[in-house]
């Protein structure tokens, strides 16, 4: 399974408004902290991979689930191999990774509303320390069905009266830490 996905910064307010315009349907909304690992192995950010715990907060109803993705395989979007599934108890979850030598890096916290459109899911982030954005993404089982979703996904971006050529293609994780790191040096 392939994610793809083409993020901007945007205002919330006049997303919403497109999508709205162009009827898309509000699918609902989440509250998530990702806690971000280090593998004792490899160097996951020189590796462009990633490896989290998630605690996904759903009308007062809390889902951990642990997820792995690979390094990005297109230099026009943030497209990777996804791997994700749900775990009983993140706690234990927690203390299974760090046992294994994995190291936590950084927690991201962020309220997601999503929509549904045109075959894509578009979701409005509102992140802890770093803004708002919205991101673009559907699913492909396949390597030859990510240029058509990718072409798919910049039409709806422009749709929504969004600049592709705007599009940042690190995680929030990424942009986190350079944000610290800019902070350190000032």
């Amino acid at each position: 399974m392939y994610e793809v996905e083409l993020k901007v910064r945007a205002n919330h307010d006049q997303t919403r408004e497109r999508l709205d315009a162009l009827g898309a349907e509000r699918i609902g909304s989440v509250t998530q902290a990702d806690t971000y690992y280090d593998a004792p192995h490899r160097d996951f950010a020189a590796t462009d991979e990633a490896f989290r715990l998630r605690e996904e907060t759903r009308d007062d109803t809390a889902e951990p689930r642990i997820t792995y993705k690979g390094p990005k395989i297109d230099a026009e979007s943030k497209t990777r191999e996804e791997l994700e599934t749900t775990v009983g108890d993140a706690e234990v979850a927690r203390e299974l990774v760090e046992s294994l030598g994995f190291e936590p890096v950084a927690t991201v916290r962020k309220d997601r509303e999503y929509f549904s459109l045109s075959g894509f899911t578009v979701t409005l982030d509102a992140v802890e320390g770093a803004g708002e954005f919205v991101e673009v993404e559907t699913d492909v089982e396949t390597e030859p069905e990510i240029e058509s979703a990718r072409e798919a996904a910049a039409e709806l971006l422009d749709d929504l009266g969004l600049d592709v050529d705007d599009q940042l293609r690190i995680s929030y994780l990424e942009l986190l830490l350079a944000d610290d790191a800019t902070d350190t040096h000032e």
